[in-house]
């Protein structure tokens, strides 16, 4: 009996000490994983120069670039009111024939539509008869003045032959005029070439943009035929922000491209700055004409344009050396820094002895690199503006080539190197 009791106090106490030896190591990880959570994110990558050589990096410095800055806008082409035009008739009339379709390319003077009235053949009519007026009225001018200098006439006939014939010749003039602006040579008219329609002639040359009439539709003078519009003459009109007014002048190029299809790019040059705001979206019209290519440029188009404001002196990289990580933008600069050493519960045991013989088996041509956060601006012929955020000597060596295989190395290793 005394046997078993001494046996049970045995088991019980390894028990005990089991136990206790079982839960030390989870609160040693415990520890750990808390001491994980708090360090703060390496920025220091070492490379020896075997890999350097075998990834090609390469080096550079920090170089101050005139950089072309760029504003971008939207906008809307437009062809001025001077170089679009109506096609109309000075007098009223059924449209009896129409030559053009919408799209159709005319010249000036090219005949759009003809139309047909009565009251033509009645005005050639009265200049016809007016003629004949004329010659028997200059006839009794003749008459009365012999009568007169025979003293056989009154002087009252003579002076009212003469005014009827002037009055006759007026009316002539005027209907010359009136069947030339018909479109008929006034001295093509005759008994038999009577005609009964008139043409509709293009005001300029351009594309027809819309149809208001169509055969058998009655117009008159407030009754344009067709519209014409001259796209040779495109204008640009951009809307610009008043914080940005100050960067545009006379002169600037644009270079644009249409909103529903941006595959195409062309160009203007700004020949006028407005001086009023645009109703109530505090924007001013920036008016340009549009160079070189205009093929499928359309009056009405809407664009988005970029303006090439005045070349910047500023900061710059090669755009290779820039990575992007986290949502950020870095480089590298060569650094005498070392990354952070890192211990854990169990390497402390070793004491400094082990560290003293890792630190002389370390090779003495291992390169160090700083990963550096900068904010990327323009980009122009290879290079990107960029703003540092914290302070860089001027002299420093930057990677210019290989930055994504160093920033692959500190984010695979967590900036630990063992």
């Amino acid at each position: 009996m005394k046997n078993q009791i001494i046996f049970s106090i045995l088991c019980f106490s390894l028990f005990i000490t089991s136990c206790g030896n079982s839960n030390q190591p989870e609160t040693k990880e415990a520890v750990k994983e808390e001491q994980g959570h708090e360090e703060k994110a390496q920025t220091i990558a070492t490379l020896t120069q075997e890999q350097i050589k075998t990834v090609g990096i390469t080096f550079g410095n920090i170089e101050n670039k005139e950089l072309t800055a760029t504003i971008k806008t939207n906008g809307m082409l437009r062809v001025p009111n001077n170089n679009k035009g109506n096609a109309t008739s000075l007098y009223g009339g059924v449209i009896k024939t129409l030559n053009v379709q919408i799209g159709d390319y005319v010249s000036k003077g090219q005949v759009i539509a003809t139309i047909a009235n009565p009251q033509f053949i009645q005005l050639q009519e009265e200049y016809l008869t007016i003629g004949s007026k004329i010659t028997f009225a200059e006839q009794e001018v003749n008459r009365q003045k012999e009568l007169n200098a025979g003293n056989a006439g009154a002087l009252r006939n003579l002076q009212n032959a003469t005014a009827e014939l002037n009055t006759l010749r007026t009316r002539k003039a005027s209907l010359q005029q009136q069947i030339q602006l018909m479109g008929i040579n006034p001295n093509s008219v005759s008994n038999g070439n009577l005609k009964s329609a008139l043409v509709v002639t293009s005001p300029l040359n351009g594309t027809i943009s819309n149809l208001f009439a169509k055969i058998g539709s009655y117009v008159d003078v407030s009754s344009p035929v067709a519209e014409i519009v001259d796209n040779s003459s495109l204008h640009l009109d951009l809307q610009v922000f008043e914080k940005d007014l100050p960067k545009l002048k006379i002169g600037q190029v644009i270079h644009f491209t249409l909103t529903n299809n941006p595959t195409s790019e062309y160009d203007a040059k700004v020949f006028s700055i407005g001086s009023s705001f645009e109703n109530e979206s505090k924007t001013i019209s920036v008016h340009s004409t549009v160079t070189g290519n205009k093929k499928g440029l359309i009056d009405g188009m809407n664009i988005t344009g970029i303006v090439s404001l005045n070349n910047v002196t500023t900061p710059a990289v090669p755009s290779e050396a820039i990575v992007n990580a986290e949502g950020k933008d870095y480089i590298f600069i060569v650094t005498d820094k070392k990354a952070e050493e890192h211990h854990d519960e169990e390497s402390e045991e070793h004491d400094h002895e082990a560290t003293e013989s890792t630190h002389k088996e370390e090779p003495k041509d291992n390169v160090n690199f700083e990963r550096i956060e900068v904010v990327k601006g323009v980009s122009n012929m290879g290079y990107t503006a960029v703003t540092f955020i914290q302070d860089v000597p001027a002299n420093s060596k930057i990677v210019t080539k290989g930055a994504f295989f160093i920033n692959a190395k500190l984010t695979n290793t967590g900036g630990h190197e063992h």
